[in-house]
């Protein structure tokens, strides 16, 4: 059996490094790497206490199947609402705000085109 408190510093490391990349990136994909970091760190938190604890009826082994479900979910959904302001703006830079943020989209809306004809003339 290995002691408990390795899973402890596993967990520890993982969050960590979890926060750390929420904090410091700008990227959005990294900022869910990120996230996902820190929902490992606190699965392995889960079932070290749930393994290490004294109770038979723990919630220790179930809730990390929940957690996975909803983070897979989680991540389909982020990525989908990554991949469609990456088609809009071209970018995905979280720094910087969005250059028609608050204002209507004016891909729908046509707008008048003006033909010059070259064969009429000012009259002078």
């Amino acid at each position: 059996m290995i002691h408990p408190y390795a899973p402890y510093v596993l967990a520890s490391v993982l969050v960590g490094l979890g926060i750390y990349g929420i904090i410091v990136r700008r990227n959005a994909v990294l900022l869910l790497i990120g996230v996902e970091l820190v929902l490992s760190g606190t699965l392995i938190l889960f079932v070290t206490a749930g393994a290490v604890g004294t109770t038979r009826f723990s919630a220790g082994s179930v809730l990390p199947l929940f957690v996975i479900t909803i983070a897979a979910a989680e991540v389909v959904v982020a990525l989908a609402v990554i991949l469609t302001v990456f088609r809009h703006q071209g970018r995905l830079d979280l720094d910087e705000p969005s250059d028609d943020a608050g204002r209507p989209d004016d891909t729908d809306v046509a707008s008048p085109v003006v033909e010059s004809d070259e064969r009429t003339e000012v009259a002078s």
